[in-house]
């Protein structure tokens, strides 16, 4: 039998659409709290801020303007692509509100530091049409738009001006031209569907194998997380820092959905840097911290943060990746006041599939996961499929309201991940023990992990092997204290060729100029004489691995991280 949760199941709407569940139904915050004492988005640096009702008002402008203005139909994809920032949840709730017959305006997110060729691909894949970033981001943006066929005009500021591009503060101005009685309606879920069959977002990820794929997020996926998330959310958590970056799922759910439902202000901050991480956090006099282990690392290393008084501390939430057992002790030693809580999940489950309930909020836990969220179940299978009981190391499959619809246009890598009977195939191997938590050991996907970060082996071998001095090539993850994990090439040069530290380091720039940063080979090069595949031609990592081990030290680059990257 599957592990179910204990805790009690959601009550989860399925004819509201994500815009309407947050403003317009009973349940809003709009309706519990006056207009006085309401959160809402602050850039923390700035202390520029909407709160959540003039949220409603400018999102309500924004998709009018879109639609009336600048054709947005049903189903048109709009594409963020910038840092976090207070008009970045604006821009994405006024797409979510766009009304229309079959389905509403859908978000695609993207990282601010794809280069051209990444950003284009995220466009075409996504078929978006309107493209909304920052001034910084501009040159990629609008070399990107231009080879995915969208205009210049379809092509917004989310903040600053630039000429010849309308800044989103216009296009409030302009929905706003249309008076009251001239707004468009708010998106309904249509007759005969449920808000588990309309699509939201597409959210970029490698799934368990291949290239990046579009992973459809449906509005009820985003509802049923954040009521699952609320469950167990503690009631002092009324201040949030959005450091994390909200195109990611974890931000997307956690710092851009959940704080509207339980009235708390966000705390943007565009970019890390320890100084403004640390300012913000005495400033605001912040509880609890959702960061990713290398900045948790951090935390303990770095000597600046010795010079803040960080006693109102009281918790850390992280996931994502590993940490270790070090980290864990040296930051129980130095923030005695607090304690830790960790979540597991992917893209495909739209956040979280475990979490730590309030009860376990403890140091000795760290190397868990959590608990089974509400309304979810978990299997742990062998490699036959055999469902495996307590202790038991196996794969971990779950299903529930929070597992995503699938990958856009692609039903092979949906049927591979996702099976008829619904349960999600992680690719994680884990075990369940009898306090009901998850430890996750191993991954049988190959999908690396850098600093949280999916990063698909197949688009760095599809981009080596474009280059004139490899012959073949497979790409792993090896673990690294800081990031996780860190990309790492296995290349069998071409005839002529030899493994060596030159070559090394021309095919890391190779990458470098062609890749955003946490996709760069800094696990290092081995030169191999061959890539072991099956019979079908699939790599076989685990043997491959086994190999290098043995390949004779004069052929094999070894590499040294000297310099960690900045987050």
């Amino acid at each position: 039998m599957p592990f179910k949760s204990t805790q009690p199941d959601i009550k989860l709407p399925t004819n509201l659409s994500i815009w309407d569940w947050l403003f317009d139904s009973p349940s809003s915050v709009l309706n519990k709290h006056p207009a006085s004492a309401l959160g809402g988005y602050s850039n923390a640096l700035t202390g520029e801020r909407l709160d959540y009702a003039k949220v409603r008002e400018v999102t309500t402008y924004l998709s009018t303007a879109l639609v009336k203005k600048y054709g947005l139909t049903e189903g048109g994809a709009v594409a963020l692509f910038s840092p976090n920032n207070i008009y970045y949840p604006v821009a994405m709730l006024g797409t979510l509100r766009v009304g229309a017959q079959t389905s509403g305006g859908i978000v695609s997110g993207a990282s601010p530091a794809y280069n051209i060729e990444e950003m284009t691909y995220t466009l075409q894949k996504a078929g978006a049409k309107y493209l909304m970033t920052v001034p910084t981001s501009m040159d990629v943006a609008a070399a990107a738009a231009k080879n995915a066929g969208i205009p210049k005009e379809r092509v917004f500021l989310l903040e600053g001006e630039m000429d010849g591009f309308t800044t989103i503060k216009q296009l409030f101005d302009i929905g706003k031209s249309y008076g009251e009685s001239g707004q468009v309606p708010s998106f309904k879920i249509p007759k005969g569907k449920k808000n588990k069959d309309v699509c939201a977002f597409l959210s970029f990820s490698s799934g368990t194998t291949g290239l990046p794929k579009a992973v459809m997020i449906a509005h009820q996926n985003v509802i049923a997380q954040v009521l699952q998330v609320q469950l167990i959310t503690p009631p002092d958590l009324q201040r949030i820092l959005a450091v994390l970056p909200v195109f990611h799922i974890t931000g997307l759910v956690h710092a851009l959905h959940l704080p509207i439902t339980i009235n708390a202000e966000v705390y943007m901050l565009p970019a890390f840097t320890m100084k403004d991480l640390l300012d913000t956090v005495v400033k605001y006099q912040l509880k609890e911290l959702l960061i990713v282990p290398p900045i948790l690392i951090r935390l303990v290393r770095d000597p600046l943060v010795d010079k803040y008084d960080l006693s109102c501390l009281r918790r850390f939430s992280t996931g994502a990746a590993p940490i270790s057992e070090e980290i864990l002790h040296l930051l129980e030693k130095k923030f005695s006041q607090t304690k830790f809580k960790q979540a597991y999940g992917m893209t495909e489950s739209c956040s979280c599939i475990t979490a730590s309930p309030p009860e376990k909020y403890d140091w000795k836990y760290g190397h868990t996961v959590g608990t089974i969220c509400a309304s979810t179940e978990v299997k742990v299978i062998d490699p036959d499929g055999k469902e495996l009981g307590l202790n038991e190391l196996g794969e971990i499959l779950t299903r529930g309201p929070q597992i995503t619809i699938g990958y856009l246009n692609n039903p092979k890598a949906t049927a591979e991940t996702f099976d008829s009977e619904g349960w999600l195939h992680t690719g994680d191997q884990g075990i369940i023990d009898e306090e009901g938590m998850l430890t996750i050991t191993d991954r049988i996907k190959e999908m690396i992990k850098v600093k949280g970060i999916g990063v698909a082996p197949a688009e760095l071998e599809d981009l080596l092997l474009g280059h004139p001095k490899v012959e073949d090539v497979a790409v792993m993850g090896v673990k690294d204290d800081y990031s996780g994990e860190l990309p790492k090439a296995y290349v069998v040069p071409k005839a002529g060729q030899k493994g060596s530290k030159e070559l090394e380091a021309e095919l890391k720039q190779y990458v470098k100029e062609r890749k955003v940063r946490h996709k760069h080979i800094d696990g290092g090069i081995d030169f191999v004489p061959m890539i072991p595949k099956s019979a079908s031609g699939k790599i076989l990592r685990r043997v491959l691995r086994d190999q290098s081990t043995k390949v004779d030290k004069d052929t094999t680059v070894k590499h040294d991280v000297k310099e960690k990257a900045k987050l």
